[in-house]
């Protein structure tokens, strides 16, 4: 099984990515990847689930953050894409910046892997990923992912 996100930005109506990714992905996996295929540098990001309001879940972070309590932050490397799904989660906001709280949407859908193709890939991408730094450097303002 192959999961399909389309990824979105509030910050820039153009940018759209497709990642096709392995269900038995990490979301540590899946984060060097995005960080890769946006040309990002390393640095604190984290994964939530949403619900269809886009409101934030549960949070999956770079490193355990030692609280054992129910809802404390899971390690992204514990984590895989599949036992999100399972869960029937299927949309995911990577927060890029958590200074300031700037985030990329996506929407997960699933599908057979073609033959021959290797994955992770990006399968679709359109417009420069929203700048890591600078919110200002960004194409347009607004969103079509409106949560």
């Amino acid at each position: 099984m192959v999961f399909k996100f389309r990824m979105l930005s509030d910050e820039n109506d153009h940018f759209v990515r497709d990642y096709e990714v392995p269900y038995d992905m990490t979301l540590l996996g899946f984060h060097e990847f995005i960080t890769r295929s946006l040309g990002y540098e390393e640095g604190m990001s984290s994964f939530f689930t949403a619900d269809k309001q886009w409101n934030r879940l549960r949070e999956f972070t770079l490193m355990d953050m030692g609280d054992n309590s129910e809802d404390a932050p899971l390690p992204m490397a514990d984590i895989t894409l599949g036992q999100l799904i399972h869960n029937n989660r299927d949309r995911l906001i990577y927060q890029f910046d958590s200074v300031a709280d700037r985030r990329t949407t996506s929407n997960r859908r699933s599908q057979k892997p073609e033959q021959g193709m290797e994955y992770p890939r990006v399968a679709f991408e359109h417009a420069p990923a929203p700048d890591q730094f600078d919110p200002d450097a960004n194409e347009s303002e607004g969103s079509i992912s409106r949560r």
